[in-house]
């Protein structure tokens, strides 16, 4: 008889954003000419930059020719790549990187969820709250966080409640902890942390030798001055973090999948006897078990955002989304919302009007306006009551939306 993994019988009944397709497209069929606006999930609506696309069609090209084909690449990446991301995304805010410390993937998501699998189910993590659901579903499979309470909070799991008494920035936790999530810029609430903030982090991480799972998907939308893009900006934080990147957000890859995760050898975990043992031959084990590798052609189009061209054209595609989230701030904020991010990140978070249950202004916001956005419930306990929209839309409809919600709630 064959048995099921019984941790997956904790989850809830579907993904956060399966149960937001499920709803959109039942009302849909009930009212097929409604023309809905979506500002829920964080997909892109940006084509690829045109160096990116330039790149991928050489890459393609060189496939069809006997002398340039390449099968199966290294599983942690090619190096013209892991070069390219030392060179402008770490090297100029001080930061040195080793080629084999930075490992390319097919998304920040799937890095998140996976590098669970090489700490013991013994560990006790700590999350934000609310939360990217991934953090939690990806433990929950695992086996490491027990059974799930009334209030949807699973009994192993320590949760960090971030509100509005506390600038909505998780506090550290009461207990020690040995495995640690951290976003930011944050999704789903859009806001960040300064250096000396992060520095508490890296300190109680090292003192208690946790391990910082740091996701930065979204460091190239901030904005401000004295916020860090990496956590690798602060002294320390080899011994004690992973950072996770993607170019989904930032280059239009949400389609052709690719992204990156820094492994500093320094970084350990330990044994039942109390040895350690460095995460990164680890990480680099479960790849090459369990993963072949991003293609060539995508590794190729990744590597020409890092030219001039690409470059610019990436800062325009990032412009574009941050003058739709200015406009969405700015807008709700007219129509008398309590608004926060907006300003380093391509996330709104705002407060449901009336203490309205978070799944039921979805529901309103759907039916009365056809906009489309995330109930903040979705994300943990300390979600409901708030709901997040994204900046991702085209200019038209970014602008149709909010005056939607501001003539039509």
């Amino acid at each position: 008889m064959a048995r099921v993994n019984e941790n997956y019988l904790k989850l809830p009944g579907s993904y956060l954003f399966s149960e937001i397709a499920r709803r959109v497209n039942h009302f849909k069929k009930d009212n097929p000419d409604v023309d809905i606006i979506r500002l829920g999930i964080g997909d892109v609506t940006q084509p690829l930059p045109p160096a990116v696309i330039e790149a991928m069609k050489k890459a393609v090209e060189e496939m069809g020719r006997q002398e340039t084909f390449r099968g199966y690449g290294p599983e942690q990446g090619y190096e013209f790549l892991s070069e390219k991301i030392i060179e402008n995304d770490f090297r100029p805010r001080g930061v040195e990187l080793a080629v084999d410390e930075v490992f390319i993937s097919d998304g920040a998501k799937s890095d998140t969820a996976n590098f669970q699998e090489i700490f013991g189910i013994d560990n006790v993590l700590a999350v934000s709250d609310p939360v990217y659901p991934v953090y939690v579903d990806s433990n929950v499979m695992a086996g490491r966080t027990g059974t799930v309470n009334g209030q949807g909070q699973f009994e192993k799991i320590v949760y960090l409640p971030c509100t509005e008494e506390n600038g909505m920035k998780p506090p550290l936790p009461g207990a020690r902890v040995d495995m640690i999530y951290l976003c930011f810029p944050n999704n789903p609430t859009g806001m960040t942390i300064s250096r000396d903030e992060l520095k508490v982090w890296v300190d109680y991480a090292r003192e208690n030798r946790s391990v910082i799972l740091f996701d930065a998907a979204y460091e190239a939308y901030i904005r401000e001055d004295g916020v860090p893009h990496s956590i690798f900006e602060i002294e320390g934080a080899r011994e004690v973090a992973v950072e996770f990147r993607s170019f989904s957000k930032t280059a239009g890859f949400t389609g052709t999948r690719c992204a990156y995760t820094i492994v500093p050898k320094e970084v350990k975990a330990y044994d039942g006897s109390g040895r350690a043992h460095s995460l990164n031959p680890l990480w680099l084990r479960r790849q090459t078990t369990k993963f072949n590798g991003v293609s060539y052609p995508v590794q190729a189009g990744a590597a020409a955002v890092f030219t001039d061209e690409g470059k610019k054209q990436v800062r325009e595609t990032i412009d574009y989304y941050m003058e739709n989230a200015r406009i969405i701030r700015k807008g709700l904020e007219e129509a008398g919302y309590k608004v926060f991010g907006g300003v380093n990140a391509p996330y709104i978070w705002l407060k449901t009007p009336g203490n309205m249950k978070s799944w039921d202004f979805f529901d309103k916001l759907m039916r009365e306006v056809n906009v489309v956005g995330t109930p903040g419930a979705g994300f943990g306990s300390h979600g409901e009551g708030y709901f997040r929209l994204t900046a991702f839309a085209t200019r038209a409809n970014t602008e149709r939306a909010i005056e939607r919600i501001r003539t039509g709630l």
